[in-house]
């Protein structure tokens, strides 16, 4: 094993945050950063992983391996790999559950339904037709025309029992009918319930689903109403992991830790066939 000692950082580069964890080899987060995603990538990493490192209050020359991974896991030029979001996103959720389970990452793009093995390894991975990316921005475009704080929208959806049709099938096009709903005078509420209601929907198209859910993802921490709202179509449990907009980020880290470990075995693996 690594030197327990040894810290490792993950970042998850997303389409609307950037994230950063940094962790010591006994699975302790010691820092995390998020910072919107805006302008050059390049400039928010590098931002991300100044206030991670600052928490940690460690240098990045300190670091035992740097995993990337993201929508543009490509800005990160110090990284010492990089690894699919999928697989970080199954790898930080397993950290905290450490058994089977079934992973719904509703993040900035495109929702996933995931099942990760006794490893923290995604067995199966179930997507949706490309037309249906971007829920992130989706509910960014929403929340800035209905004239509330992101994090604020929940609350807005959760003062009527009325909503407003807002259609699942594409991205573009339920931006279409927010504005159409205004233009008709709906209320804010029922707007916003609406599109808790539409990206719920996404998501249970994609269907393959055990019996308890496992949520990560900016929007899953972000948009709660979203979770409420699958709960109620699925008749499921859907549960939060903790920090869920930094489980990508986390799995990178893990990813990082796990090459060092594996690097150490094979060496010492080497060390032992030449003594004999």
């Amino acid at each position: 094993m690594a030197d327990q000692n040894e810290t490792y950082a993950g970042v998850d580069v997303g389409t609307e945050c950037v994230k950063v964890v940094v962790l010591s080899s006994d699975g302790v987060i010691r820092g995390r950063s998020v910072v919107p995603a805006k302008g050059y990538f390049q400039d928010r990493v590098r931002e991300a992983m100044a206030a991670a490192l600052d928490e940690a209050q460690i240098q990045q020359t300190d670091l035992g391996g740097l995993c990337a991974t993201g929508f543009a896991m490509d800005c990160v030029s110090d990284a010492t790999q990089t690894a699919g979001e999928t697989s970080c996103h199954a790898l930080g959720a397993f950290h905290y559950i450490e058994q089977p389970l079934c992973v719904v990452d509703i993040g900035g793009r495109e929702p996933t339904v995931i099942h990760v093995d006794g490893k923290g390894r995604p067995v199966e991975i179930h997507t949706l037709r490309r037309c249906a990316v971007g829920l992130g921005t989706f509910l960014m475009f929403a929340a800035r025309h209905l004239d509330v704080h992101p994090t604020q929208l929940h609350e807005l959806a959760a003062r009527v029992d009325t909503t407003a049709a807002i259609g699942s099938y594409c991205s573009v096009f339920a931006g279409s009918d927010i504005l159409d709903r205004l233009r008709e005078g709906a209320s804010r509420e029922a707007i916003a319930r609406g599109c808790m209601r539409s990206i719920a929907e996404r998501i249970v198209e994609i269907g393959s689903f055990k019996e308890s859910i496992r949520v990560t993802g900016g929007v899953a921490e972000y948009f709660p109403g979203v979770l409420q709202t699958l709960a109620e179509i699925t008749d499921l449990s859907v549960d939060l992991v903790p920090e869920p907009i930094q489980a990508g980020a986390l799995g990178a880290a893990l990813h990082a830790q796990r090459a060092a470990d594996a690097a150490v075995a094979t060496s010492s693996g080497s060390k032992k066939g030449v003594s004999r």
